[in-house]
């Protein structure tokens, strides 16, 4: 199931703006990785970049044994990488249900089916089937995106700021289920954050970035450190 996720040297421009300078990120098997940074530093580029959204100019990344540079974003989701986008992004006139079916176009026909496991991480979903997605609160509706992103099998899932705008409890209940996919599913997780406290306690690897660079990478203890901190600061 766990499957490693390298990214390697890559620039990314926007126009004549150059927007990631070289970015180096590893994602081992079955871990968890966080990319933390103030806002504006090109931590939502390194994910869109490492889903297809945005092109890079330089560099590789690469996915197990396959090369991602020019593959497009419904061929990276077809090889096992699951995004969840920040705001979410769920369609607000179809219902619970629905949004996990859009799940399953990337899937073979006997795949196409909600995991009995996204009910039990979140049972709020299953309560709410035949609810509207925009009439779920924030947090109900991150829990969607997220089930939504797992419907597809991934191996690798991708996380643009899951606890923004979220309530504490809810918050609690992201974090025990990354880490439930981490440890009884072994998936990779890839996760851009600015909440320090969830990183700290779920996190195995972190990366800090500032002005599209990695400045620092360790253990998720190097959190507590002032010369890492200090990157992280308004």
């Amino acid at each position: 199931m766990s499957t490693a996720l390298t990214i390697s040297n890559i620039d990314l421009h926007y126009g004549a703006a150059q927007a990631l300078k070289r970015i180096s990120i590893t994602c081992a098997p079955g871990r968890i990785t966080a990319v933390l940074g103030r806002n504006g530093v090109g931590k939502s580029s390194t994910l869109r970049a490492v889903t297809g959204i945005n092109h890079i100019s330089a560099g590789e990344i690469a996915f197990g044994s396959d090369t991602l540079r020019k593959a497009p974003p419904y061929k990276r989701a077809r090889l096992g990488i699951g995004y969840v986008p920040q705001g979410r992004e769920i369609f607000p006139l179809l219902t619970v249900k629905e949004n996990l079916e859009t799940g399953y176009a990337g899937l073979s026909r006997g795949d196409r089916n909600v995991p009995a496991y996204i009910f039990e991480l979140f049972p709020v979903l299953k309560s709410m089937l035949n609810r509207r997605g925009g009439d779920l609160s924030g947090g109900q509706q991150q829990q969607l995106a997220i089930g939504r992103a797992l419907v597809t099998r991934p191996k690798v899932l991708v996380l643009d700021e899951p606890t923004e705008g979220i309530q504490p409890s809810i918050i609690k209940d992201i974090g025990r289920a990354l880490q439930f996919l981490r440890d009884e599913k072994g998936m990779t997780i890839l996760l851009v954050e600015q909440y320090l406290d969830f990183c700290r306690e779920i996190a195995d690897d972190i990366y800090v970035m500032d002005r599209g660079e990695i400045m620092h990478n360790g253990p998720a203890a190097d959190l507590d450190r002032a010369d890492v901190r200090q990157h992280l600061m308004v």
